[in-house]
């Protein structure tokens, strides 16, 4: 019987071994040094709000691994054989393999940052940051977050619960820059600023970590030279794939382990999904390395099919993600970059009162639709995704947004708002659809 053996028990390699189990007979194993059951990551921050208990965070019974015949070992892979097709562990027996699935996640980044090894400095990706910050976090008073991007809003949620004061430091000139335009960018600045009593500081950026007695954090200092007090130091500056282990062999690491569009390697049977994969061809605008729940898991879904008879390419499909700036709901759906390109025309509607903006970006001579952020909507994702592969208009688009509401029901509605402004904006004259018409739409 072949064998699979998948290290990683992320969203990436339990969605490959559970589609390998549907479709075939084969052996599996997950590897994995960090918890026994898979979890969800997203959920971290629930744990530690103490809004549930961790266990809670497992989506699937103990009972589950042993029903399917998906094999658990908690243990540490110190190198791979690849010749033999065999792994050395550190506490087990070594394991062969017949194919081997790398799906080993990020690990959060550090910059050479001048103290940011000290006791009270983290980042927050796994279990063991989960219960490191429960333990650095006892009894302060103030903490710092490095990088405001979406786990630093995360971080600082959490803190906050635990009226721990939070300080940020971000270093572009509105809250993450290098994704939002710069009205996007805006109504999160004010949204933070208005509702949840942080300290920001734009523009600036980490320059060293400064230890007491003890070796634990006691404050920072910044490029701009302001000392700022903290027991605790929360290093949010994006993640990076966790390959250090698998460098300097056979296989073919850059940043990331270095696939092709079915995610095999350079070695034949091994395989690379989720955040430690770097294509080397990318798809259309779409970044070599995807570190995105989704994305994961359509990696393990494609790779189980091929792994059980059916060759499959890994295709996407149009870009889309969601998060939350604590209650401001977020979406994007496409390529709404964070300056326009040449090509690029904008349409962005606001309502600054009750902080709801929506940001469409199309190409300037076919009007087509290249992609939209929305914060406080809700849009539908299959609309949008059949609207911009089909490189449907703007003036399409606007015409039918009552389609593309997805709020619930006793929510306020912004359509005739929004149309008003796009045809004062363009000189045009558009109208909505009528409801019998997009609600039989949706049906088809």
């Amino acid at each position: 019987m072949e064998h699979v053996v998948i290290i990683g028990n992320g969203i990436s390699g339990v969605t490959a071994a559970r589609h390998i189990r549907k479709n075939s007979d084969k052996r599996i194993t997950i590897i994995s040094s960090e918890t026994k059951y898979f979890f969800s990551r997203t959920a971290l921050m629930y744990v530690y709000m103490g809004h549930m208990p961790f266990k809670d965070t497992q989506p699937y019974e103990p009972n589950f691994w042993k029903k399917n015949r998906i094999e658990l070992v908690q243990d540490i892979v110190l190198s791979i054989d690849y010749d033999k097709k065999e792994l050395s562990l550190k506490d087990s027996s070594p394991i062969q393999y017949d194919q081997l699935i790398l799906a080993v996640g990020s690990k959060p980044n550090k910059f050479g940052w001048k103290g940011q090894d000290l006791s009270g400095v983290q980042g927050l990706y796994s279990k063991k940051d989960l219960d490191m910050m429960e333990e650095n976090t006892k009894g302060i008073t103030d903490a710092v977050i490095v990088g405001g991007g979406l786990i630093g809003v995360e971080m600082a949620e959490m803190l906050l619960t635990r009226n721990i004061n939070v300080t940020f430091l971000i270093r572009e000139n509105r809250f993450w820059g290098g994704v939002l335009p710069l009205e996007d960018g805006l109504l999160v600045k004010n949204h933070l600023k208005k509702h949840h009593g942080l300290t920001l500081r734009f523009e600036e950026e980490l320059e060293e970590v400064l230890p007491d007695q003890e070796l634990r954090v006691k404050e920072i200092i910044t490029k701009k030279g302001e000392h700022i007090s903290c027991q605790f130091v929360g290093l949010t500056a994006g993640v990076h794939p966790n390959v250090d282990f698998l460098k300097g062999g056979k296989l073919e690491v850059d940043k990331g382990i270095l696939v092709n569009s079915d995610l095999s390697t350079n070695i034949p049977d091994v395989y690379a999904i989720g955040d430690c994969a770097q294509f080397k061809q990318t798809n259309g605008e779409r970044k070599p390395i995807e570190q995105v729940w989704y994305t994961g898991r359509m990696m393990g879904e494609t790779l189980a099919l091929t792994l059980t008879g059916t060759p499959t390419d890994y295709n996407p499909g149009v870009w889309f993600n969601s998060a939350k700036f604590f209650d401001l709901e977020y979406q994007t759906y496409g390529w709404v970059w964070n300056e326009l390109k040449e090509d690029e025309e904008e349409f962005i509607w606001k309502n600054e009162e009750k902080e709801l903006l929506l940001h469409f970006v199309f190409n300037k001579e076919s009007h087509e639709l290249k992609g939209v952020n929305t914060f406080g909507i809700r849009l539908r994702h299959e609309l949008f995704d059949k609207w911009i592969k089909e490189k449907v208009s703007i003036e399409e688009v606007i015409k039918k947004l009552r389609m593309a509401n997805f709020d619930p029901e006793f929510y306020k509605r912004y359509e005739k708002e929004i149309v008003s402004d796009f045809n004062t904006k363009f000189s045009s004259n558009i109208q909505l659809a009528k409801n019998k018409w997009w609600k039989k739409a949706l049906n088809v």
